[in-house]
């Protein structure tokens, strides 16, 4: 498949349609156009919509089990395609060909697994006099609009439960990233009915538009809490329901006891995996003094090894920033800390030429205060922190407004699961940079979302509860 000259379609009620307009998708690598995506029109949008809400009912009514079976036949229609969507995947987005593979690799378990779910009916009161019955019903249509850092898994995080709880989708992908998740749209188009699941692509104006659409009862969002509060604003004017997935500041917390050699190249790929641009990336690494100097040694001596370039070249392990503006964002925030005076442990290299391509750059225990430890630079960008008791590392991982994940590194489990249970995030890793779950709750604490998504509670969230009250006498 060659990406520059065939066309790229959007799905909308059962049909593949071009737009009348295109927005450009730039290869962030080279800095050059790689394809033309469709720029959904107002009158699409509102086909699309529609469509929705027409095929919302029979949809609804086919029942879990007749849902699950046309779901299932999602996963082994991407998995055949996966080499060739992979390499779509890093000239759009940047990261590594084999990070792609293992992007889709996670796309297809998840998949799977939150096929699997099931809803559950609860008997509150079951007596001579009354029976009383909550189930689980669908909310109706769904907009999910999905980031550019993780453009296919995160797009499926929400389309099937989405689907599986009896409801119809409207899925947006990034303006920047939306090239693999409308080839994925064709692969789809015969299988569900028409209207159950579109995926329409747009530039900037699009997702405004559907998420304050009368037409759509709940919004499915990840992204930035500046953003986030924009759509609940938005969503506030029919009191749609949302789930938004939002910005983070992790910490990490290296008890003293720590296995050092394990713990460092683990901690480097939670922090730069992506280039930063992960969510739940470890964003401070807060390091008992008494290990700091080991800690950083051997930290800095990984990062020499790992080399930074063109995602298609197999050497390269860290590619580029997704996009110019959040180049822009990453490189003057690093000519802040280091104006500001503010000691660089580690620069290092990127190739010469184009490409949004930005140093790993570690900072040497920056002040609190500072904007390197406050902010979430979502790029290559660390600061290590010293502290002097675990009580400090504490207090100081949970002072932020961001609460959506963090990890604690130590060969006492016991004393792990304490400091895990301490920590005001929705996950806390221990041991291990970031494991996720069809089957767990994810999900932020404070500025970091509202909502759930994944698991039972993800699966939930895309219903209404129904409490049935019977009187039998």
């Amino acid at each position: 498949m060659n990406s520059n000259t065939q066309a790229y379609r959007m799905l909308i009620d059962g049909r593949l349609v071009s737009g009348n307009s295109t927005i450009p998708v730039v290869n962030p690598a080279k800095e050059v156009e790689l394809a033309h995506a469709p720029d959904c029109s107002d009158e699409q949008l509102e086909e699309t919509i529609s469509a929705a809400r027409k095929a919302y009912p029979s949809w609804r009514d086919l029942g879990i089990e007749g849902r699950r079976a046309l779901i299932q036949q999602m996963a082994p229609r991407i998995e055949a395609q996966v080499p060739e969507l992979s390499r779509l995947m890093t000239q759009e987005q940047g990261k590594p060909l084999a990070a792609a593979v293992r992007e889709f690799d996670s796309t297809l378990r998840f998949m799977r697994g939150l096929a699997s779910l099931d809803l559950p009916e609860v008997v509150n009161e079951d007596t001579d006099v009354r029976l009383s019955v909550t189930r689980r019903v669908p909310i109706g249509v769904v907009a999910a609009l999905s980031p550019w850092n993780y453009p296919v898994l995160l797009s499926w995080w929400k389309v099937v439960p989405a689907l599986l709880a009896g409801n119809t989708v409207v899925l947006k992908p990034s303006p920047l990233t939306p090239l693999t998740v409308l080839r994925i749209a064709e692969l789809m188009v015969d299988l569900l009915p028409a209207g159950v699941l579109n995926v329409i692509s747009g530039g900037d104006h699009l997702g405004p538009k559907l998420t304050v659409h009368p037409g759509i009862d709940k919004i499915s969002f990840t992204g930035s809490t500046p953003t986030g509060r924009r759509i609940m604003q938005s969503a506030s004017s029919t009191l749609k329901r949302v789930t938004l997935e939002l910005g983070g500041n992790d910490a990490a917390i290296v008890l003293p006891d720590a296995d050092i050699e394990t713990a460092v190249p683990q901690i480097f790929w939670a922090a730069f995996g992506n280039s930063g641009q992960v969510c739940v990336a470890s964003k401070r690494i807060y390091v008992h003094r008494d290990k700091y100097d080991e800690f950083a040694k051997k930290f800095v001596e990984y990062a020499k090894t790992v080399k930074v370039g063109d995602g298609l070249i197999p050497e390269n392990l860290l590619g580029p920033l997704q996009n110019r503006r959040q180049y822009e964002s990453v490189k003057a925030l690093i000519a802040r800390a280091k104006a500001q005076g503010h000691k660089v442990l580690f620069e290092g290299q990127i190739p010469e030429g184009p490409g949004y391509f930005l140093p790993v750059t570690i900072f040497d225990n920056p002040p609190e205060e500072s904007e390197l430890v406050s902010e979430e630079p979502f790029g290559p960008v660390l600061p290590l922190l010293k502290v002097d008791s675990i009580d400090e590392a504490i207090a100081r991982a949970n002072a932020s407004p961001y609460g959506l994940a963090g990890s604690v590194w130590s060969k006492d489990l016991t004393a792990a699961m304490k400091v895990a249970g301490q920590l005001e995030t929705g996950t806390v890793f221990v041991n291990e940079p970031f494991y996720l779950s069809p089957f767990a709750a994810f999900g932020g604490h404070k500025q970091s979302g509202v909502g759930i998504e994944n698991g039972l509670d993800g699966l939930l969230s895309f219903t209404n509860p129904l409490t049935i009250m019977l009187r039998r006498s």
